[in-house]
C-alpha cells in the first residue's frame, strides 16, 4: 500500500496550534498543571501526553511536564484530536460537485459549510458530506481534502479520490502550480494592483485570530482592483500560498479589510447607512473562491474551472452599484484571466 507524503504545506494550515503567555499568578506550577488551568476543556492527563510528545514548546523548546514555570514564558501547544473525534462519520450532507471522473472531485461550496471537522465542529462538515457520498474515500487521508475555505468563503475547491492524486496535488500546492482566484469586496477605494509578502501566524493575543507576525509562515497575495464603489472596491486575489485566513488578513493589513468580515473588518467606513444595513444583513465577510486551475493527476492536462458568484454576493454588488449610482451591469472582467499563463487548458465553467 502507498503510504501518504501528505504534510503541513505551503498551500494549506490543518495543524490547530495555540500561543499562551503564561500569567504570572501561575509562577510556581508545573507545566501540565499551568496548562490545563489555561485549557479547561483538555484533560491534564492528556496535557502530559502532548508535552511527552513533543507537541508543547516552552519559549520554543520542546519540555517536561514538571517543569516549574516562572511566569511569562510563551507556550506554543499543536492540539491533537481525541481518537474518536478523528473517526470521523458519514452523514447525508448536500454537496454541489461540479467536475468529477476516477481522480479528482471539484465542489462548489456554499458559505456556511465548514469543511473539516475540528473544535467545536465534529460533524456537519464537507468531509462528513464526501465519505457519504464516495465511501472509497475513507481510504484516503481527510477523505481526499488537501486545501480548504473557511466556513463562510464560498466557492471551488479540489478533493483527491485516491492516494495517488491526493500526492500529486499536495506536490503542485507545494511547488505553487495550483492556481486559486477569489472575488473580496473590500472596504475603501482601491485601483490598479500590488502584492502582499508578509508572513502569517497565530495572533500574539487573540487566539482566533491570524496576523501578519514576523515569526510567522511566508504568505504572498496578488491583488488587482476590479471595480470601484462609492466606499469598497471590488478586487481579484490570487493566492502563492494559502495560509489560514491569508486574504482576510493580507487585505486588512494594507488598510483595506473584506467587507462585512466580523474578525478582521470592523465597523464599515464611510458607508452610507443604507450600506452599512445591507452589509450587516450579508452577515460573512465578502469573500469568493472563482475559479481553480492544476494540473489533471493523471492525464497532465491543465484544467481550470469557474463558478458563478452566489446570490448574496451577487446582490451585495448591486447594492453597492445602486449606492454609487451606477448602472446595475457587471463591467466585463469575467473573462479577463489575469495570471494564467497556459493557454492550451481545458475550460470548465460551473452554469449557473
Amino acid at each position: 500500500m502507498m503510504n501518504s507524503t501528505i504534510e503541513p504545506d505551503d498551500y494549506s494550515d490543518f495543524t490547530e496550534e495555540r500561543v499562551l503567555t503564561v500569567p504570572r499568578e501561575l509562577a510556581g506550577e508545573r507545566l501540565d498543571a499551568a496548562l490545563a488551568s489555561l485549557m479547561p476543556e483538555y484533560s491534564r492527563s492528556r496535557i502530559s501526553n502532548w508535552i511527552k510528545d513533543g507537541l508543547v514548546t516552552v519559549d520554543g523548546k520542546e519540555s517536561v511536564p514538571k517543569l516549574k514555570l516562572w511566569g511569562g514564558e510563551h507556550l506554543c501547544v499543536h492540539i491533537q484530536a481525541n481518537p474518536e473525534e478523528t473517526s470521523f462519520q458519514a452523514e447525508d450532507i448536500p454537496l454541489d460537485v461540479v467536475y468529477e471522473d476516477e481522480s479528482i472531485l471539484v465542489i462548489d461550496k456554499p458559505a456556511g459549510l465548514v469543511v473539516h471537522p475540528g473544535s467545536g465542529n465534529w460533524s456537519g462538515t464537507v468531509l462528513n458530506g464526501l465519505l457519504f457520498a464516495f465511501p472509497e474515500l475513507k481510504t484516503v487521508p481527510r477523505a481526499g481534502i488537501v486545501h480548504r475555505l473557511d466556513k463562510d468563503t464560498s466557492g471551488l475547491m479540489v478533493v483527491a479520490r485516491t492516494l495517488t492524486a491526493q500526492n500529486n496535488l499536495v506536490q503542485q500546492l507545494q511547488a505553487r502550480t495550483v492556481k486559486r482566484h477569489y472575488l473580496a469586496i473590500v472596504q475603501g477605494k482601491l485601483a490598479g494592483d500590488g502584492t502582499v509578502d508578509a508572513p502569517i501566524g497565530r495572533h500574539p493575543r487573540e487566539r482566533i485570530k491570524m496576523a501578519v507576525v514576523h515569526t510567522g509562515k511566508p504568505a504572498i497575495t496578488h491583488w488587482r482592483a476590479i471595480e470601484q464603489f462609492a466606499a469598497h472596491t471590488l478586487v481579484e486575489c490570487r493566492l502563492e500560498t494559502g495560509r489560514t485566513h491569508q486574504i482576510r488578513v493580507h487585505m486588512a493589513h494594507i488598510g483595506h479589510p473584506l467587507a462585512a468580515d466580523p474578525v478582521y473588518g470592523g465597523k464599515p467606513r464611510l458607508a452610507s447607512q443604507e450600506m452599512t444595513l445591507a452589509l450587516e444583513d450579508f452577515n460573512r465577510q465578502a469573500l469568493h473562491a472563482r475559479k481553480l486551475s492544476l494540473v489533471h493527476p493523471e492525464n497532465g492536462k491543465t484544467m481550470t474551472w469557474k463558478a458563478p458568484v452566489p446570490e448574496d454576493m451577487t446582490a451585495l454588488l448591486y447594492a453597492l452599484r445602486a449606492d454609487a449610482g451606477m448602472a446595475e451591469e457587471e463591467e466585463d472582467w469575467d473573462d479577463d484571466d489575469w495570471g494564467d499563463e497556459d493557454d492550451n487548458c481545458e475550460i470548465f465553467y460551473v452554469k449557473e
